[in-house]
């Protein structure tokens, strides 16, 4: 019998408010049930088959109390949304910065042959914009 190799299926992020973090990331399309808001735990179904794990600071320690965020300049996650046009990943990244949150990089098109944006959630994490030029 040969052995399957382990295969993405999740990937999470830890988030200091959940209620902030899901306004956010339902600004990009995502959907959570009812009631997450104000739970510890959440997640997303996303196309694909993959899942979003989000859960709140508290959540972690109850499991790993010593957890800490990653220091000031430490790695975070990055997640990366693909948009339908170069005139949506404007869009999008105006929407989110007059909703308040922080525009790292404003659109540009780049090298690689992408209108790319830059913006960060609540918690500080990276999240990209991107639509083929």
């Amino acid at each position: 019998m040969v052995a399957m190799a382990p295969r993405v299926d999740t990937f999470g992020l830890i988030v200091a408010d959940m209620s902030r973090s899901l306004s956010f990331y339902r600004r990009l399309g995502l959907v959570f049930p009812d009631g997450a808001d104000s739970e510890p735990h959440t997640e997303a179904q996303l196309p694909g088959g993959l899942r979003l794990l989000i859960d709140t600071v508290e959540t972690i320690r109850s499991f790993d109390p010593e957890w800490q965020p990653p220091k000031e300049g430490g790695p975070r996650a990055g997640l990366g949304f693909t948009c339908d046009s170069p005139a949506e990943v404007d869009k999008v990244y105006v929407d989110l910065v007059a909703a308040g949150y922080e525009g790292h990089k404003e659109p540009w098109d780049a090298f690689w042959g992408m209108r790319y944006a830059v913006v960060h959630d609540p918690d500080g994490n990276s999240v990209e914009l991107f639509a083929r030029l």
